[in-house]
């Protein structure tokens, strides 16, 4: 795809978390929008995947370490045609197979359950060498939140992914520097992160999450790594797209009221017009 298609799309991503998070009254808008731009470029253009056959054996692995986020994956599947974009309508309704967080037991394309916080890497470290063990050639990424580094689980698992040298592995943090009480340096800042990656024997790139030509710089970089596993760490905006969601703590886990997603889906109906017309 190229860069316009690619944004065309992750706008349509950002309607799909605006629609869902509204029809729930409840979720985590702020981090899904943020990772909007990542998630297209994983499921447009990175990941080798097949939504025609979810389960191929050689697919990437991609998981969720920040699960709260989910309404931003489900809106990347339905879009990329694992399942229909109506059902994003039905997020943490009773019978839907969209929870709160992701359940790989119900919802296709997914490949691990998850939503607490630390444990989607150390599932994608494991996956990992299970590859390398085995002699598979699929790679396996991981998306985990500033917030999330606050978690030692985080540090065993990147420690062991570096001792093993799983360069099949690539790790990417959304820098958007809030979680849910504030900013990431006001509750227990994790700065500074290049440097403690790279202690843990990561090799690392740095990149603005919401520029495409970077995150295609970065991700075709990390699969040249040998011998250490990769972090591409993204500095974005909390709620990019949406303006009053902006760099708004609130909107970490709170979903807009009829008035707030009419204002919403206004502002991204018109940028979308702004991209057909370039």
């Amino acid at each position: 795809m190229t860069n316009l298609e690619l944004q065309k799309t992750a706008n349509e991503v950002r309607k799909g978390i605006v629609t869902a998070v509204h029809s729930a009254k409840s979720g985590h808008p702020g981090g899904s929008l943020s990772a909007a731009d990542v998630f297209t470029y994983l499921y447009f253009e990175e990941l080798n995947i097949d939504p025609k056959d979810p389960n191929k054996a050689d697919r990437d692995r991609f998981v969720l370490s920040k699960g709260h986020t989910a309404p931003g994956l489900y809106a990347t599947l339905a879009e990329r045609g694992f399942f229909p974009k109506e059902d994003l309508t039905t997020l943490r309704h009773i019978g839907s197979h969209l929870q709160g967080h992701p359940c790989m037991q119900h919802t296709p394309g997914l490949d691990m359950s998850s939503g607490s916080l630390g444990q989607g890497i150390s599932a994608a470290v494991g996956m990992a060498l299970s590859a390398k063990t085995f002699g598979d050639s699929y790679r396996v990424y991981t998306l985990l939140g500033d917030g999330e580094l606050q978690e030692g689980q985080v540090w065993e698992a990147s420690m062991f992914a570096s001792a093993k040298k799983l360069d099949n592995l690539c790790v990417i943090v959304d820098n958007n520097n809030l979680q849910i009480d504030g900013t990431i340096e006001e509750v227990n800042s994790p700065y500074p992160i290049p440097e403690k990656f790279e202690a843990f024997g990561f090799h690392v790139i740095n990149v603005d999450g919401h520029d495409f030509d970077q995150l295609k710089a970065a991700f075709d970089e990390a699969k040249t790594v040998k011998g250490q596993p990769a972090v591409i760490i993204m500095k974005t905006v909390k709620g990019k797209g949406v303006s009053f969601m902006e760099n708004n703590v609130s909107w970490h886990g709170s979903a807009p009221n009829d008035e707030q997603y009419a204002t919403a889906m206004a502002e991204l109906e018109k940028a979308g017009e702004e991209l057909c017309q370039k």
